[in-house]
């Protein structure tokens, strides 16, 4: 039996994509054991996946701390993993890498100056572009393993996994179909729309068709978004009291509703992988190409401020980009709620036709 190990200490969305190394190494090696190394807050992703064996779950601030890091090294040293894929590739996992004693370490190689040891015993390029539908975020995973093992038939798509009693939610039967969630809110409010687009988009949602409208957000963004609601005409078709506060809960819920509006990020590919609808609006910094999994322009549809005012970009090099990142509002203010709801319009049409007012 492999014992193989899959690190991925980064977000929710991040987790979720890089699951797909779990469910295709199961693929290789048939009997193989598969941990699971995440951040803490990420897990809901990942509960039930029977090709994820062992979940460790690590404080993401603990872990910069080197006693922690010291006794997570010491820990997988002890637990004599065969094979290691590191698809985060920074200080922390790469150290868990280099003093592993694994057979085989694979991780991503890095552009950016770094110390020159060796980390991994097979390190790999990141793509240099995109050649599956499925974006080149998950290309890259799939791409970390048939790099090294021959990989038939890979399945690009990650998953979700629910129970029954999760699969029975029940809280939106009174509710008027169909339900649509809006994700209101970056992870930050200066990685955020400007609140008057949004409150924009939802009005012309309530204003057109018969639906009910869930607002999604962080259990600390609450006022931030009670904000949003008091911008909104037609409240009566905004529920409050519908809310999900840890991820598996937001799961269970969205796995009810009927399609998703929201910022590129976890809540998008939770969406996908549960088969939903999604119209995903892009951070201007963010890379389409790289997370753009799936969009087919009909069951998922998106809009990036770049395609649609390129102009603003012809100088966005990579000192730009973390200017921007550190201060996207500017950005944020030239993705109107107009050429938002350019391609969202097309959208709603597809899947709420029968809807109209």
């Amino acid at each position: 039996m492999k014992k193989i190990l899959v690190i991925q200490n980064k977000r929710i969305g991040d987790v979720l994509i890089s699951s797909v190394i779990a469910n295709n190494i199961k693929n290789v090696f048939k009997d193989a054991h598969v941990t699971y190394l995440v951040y803490d807050y990420t897990t809901g992703v990942i509960e039930n996946n029977p090709n994820i064996d062992r979940i460790i779950a690590i404080n993401d601030k603990e872990l910069k701390k080197l006693p922690t890091l010291l006794k997570t090294i010491a820990q997988i040293r002890r637990e004599k993993y065969d094979i290691i894929f590191d698809s985060y590739a920074k200080f922390q996992s790469r150290m868990m890498c280099l003093f592993s004693g694994a057979k085989y370490r694979i991780g991503f190689k890095r552009k950016h100056k770094e110390l020159k040891l060796p980390f991994y015993t097979h390190p790999v390029n990141f793509l240099d572009k995109k050649t599956e539908f499925c974006g080149k975020a998950i290309e890259d995973r799939i791409h970390i393993i048939s790099s090294v093992f021959s990989l038939e038939n890979p399945d690009y798509r990650p998953k979700i996994f629910l129970t029954e009693a999760e699969q029975n939610y029940d809280k939106l039967d009174a509710l008027k179909k169909p339900v649509i969630m809006f994700t209101v809110l970056g992870s930050t409010i200066p990685k955020s729309l400007p609140f008057d687009y949004v409150a924009t988009l939802i009005d012309y949602i309530t204003e057109n068709y018969e639906a009910t409208i869930l607002l999604n957000y962080a259990p600390h963004q609450k006022e931030a978004a009670l904000k949003i609601y008091n911008l909104c005409n037609n409240k009566e078709q905004i529920n409050l009291d519908i809310y999900e506060n840890s991820i598996r809960g937001f799961i269970r819920l969205m796995n009810q509703c009927d399609l998703l509006i929201a910022n590129e990020g976890g809540t998008v590919h939770i969406t996908k992988a549960l088969n939903k609808p999604s119209f995903t609006i892009y951070s201007p910094y963010i890379k389409k190409e790289d997370w753009n999994s799936f969009e087919d322009g009909k069951e998922h549809d998106s809009v990036h401020l770049l395609e649609e005012k390129p102009h603003l970009f012809e100088e966005f090099t990579r000192a730009s980009r973390k200017k921007t990142e550190e201060n996207p509002q500017i950005f944020y203010r030239e993705l109107t709620a107009d050429i938002i709801l350019k391609k969202m319009k097309p959208f709603l049409e597809r899947h709420l036709r029968s809807n109209k007012k």
